[in-house]
């Protein structure tokens, strides 16, 4: 930093207000330290600030790869944490790296507070993540004492997919579920809700699934071979609204003039032209930007009651959804 403040005329006092965000530095000043830091090949020491530091103002994110929405979030949770002077440290669940592992890295990186988007832990293990640093869980299958939780109405979203579809004049509606996957349970329950409420309780019909294209790609191959083939289907996520999709496109069956099917989560993959799948909304801005909120509200307010927080889904209508034809 001597060398970058030599170069632009200032104190290293100064140098370090910029690297640090703070004011101080016009921009002009700004803009002459990070050109001399670029010719220089200065990079700042991160992990020398953070030793420094009393807190490190960073809050670590647990997540998989597997589903899109899920990918969204993370995304948005950048410029969340950022407007709330925070960082953001990910750490991934695959295969072959539990979540102890994953979430001891986290804190062992200094992080302040865990966000975990769709775990699938029990309520045990979340409480004794919450033992060590506060804990916002994004869509849990299952919540526990001493955390907060954001997540969107399931059962209400699907119960809008119902009201959609019996608007359009459907009544052999399928569902085909995400078995134990974190949202699951609600969303079967909408369905069931929404199709008794609209006097269709014997034509419901659930089909197993596990939030993948493969489960959705299984519901339609079995679907086909039915005698009876319904009109409209709601999948469990867009992953498995893709499979079943493309399954029957495969085998000729138009969409939607056929069938029309309805996925969850408006993931870009449901958005995409040449899919133009109608789905259920979950806003991941909204969602980030509530997460962080809560985590911030633990770590700079104090705050120690546990909050749930829920936020209303709205359907997307596109292309994969019709009016239900005379003659089916």
């Amino acid at each position: 930093m001597s060398d970058i403040a030599a170069r632009v005329g200032v104190s290293q006092a100064l140098v370090s207000l910029v690297f640090r965000n703070q004011p101080g530095a016009s921009v002009r000043t700004r803009e002459r330290v990070f050109e001399a830091a670029e010719e220089l090949g200065y990079r700042p020491d991160t992990a020398a600030q953070l030793l420094r530091r009393t807190r490190s103002r960073q809050l670590g994110v647990l997540f998989t790869m597997r589903h899109p929405h899920d990918v969204d979030i993370v995304e948005a949770l950048y410029p969340a944490a950022e407007k709330q002077d925070y960082h953001v440290v990910l750490s991934a669940m695959v295969a072959t790296r539990d979540e102890r592992r994953a979430v001891e890295e986290l804190l062992g990186l200094r992080c302040e507070a865990i966000l975990i988007i769709g775990t699938e832990s029990t309520p045990d293990r979340l409480a004794v993540v919450a033992g060590e640093a506060p804990v916002v869980a994004i869509n849990p299958r299952k919540r526990a004492s001493g955390m907060d939780v954001v997540r969107t109405a399931d059962a209400k979203g699907v119960r809008q997919a119902v009201d959609h579809l019996t608007e359009l004049g459907h009544r052999a509606i399928v569902h085909i579920d995400g078995g134990s996957m974190p949202g699951a349970a609600e969303r079967r329950r909408g369905y069931r809700t929404a199709m008794r409420r609209h006097g269709l309780a014997e034509h419901i019909r659930i089909i197993p699934g596990d939030y993948t294209e493969e489960s959705g790609a299984r519901a339609a191959r079995d679907l086909l071979a039915c005698d009876t083939f319904p009109t409209a289907v709601i999948a469990g996520n867009d992953r498995s609204a893709h499979g079943l999709l493309t399954t029957f496109l495969r085998a000729g069956v138009r969409v939607p003039d056929d069938i029309s099917i309805v996925g969850y989560d408006d993931s870009r993959l449901a958005g995409l032209s040449f899919i133009g799948l109608t789905s259920v909304r979950q806003d991941a801005a909204e969602v980030a930007e509530l997460a962080v909120q809560a985590a911030v509200e633990r770590l700079d307010n104090g705050r120690t009651t546990d909050r749930d927080i829920v936020l209303d889904p709205a359907l997307v209508v596109r292309e994969s959804t019709g009016q239900l034809r005379s003659d089916a």
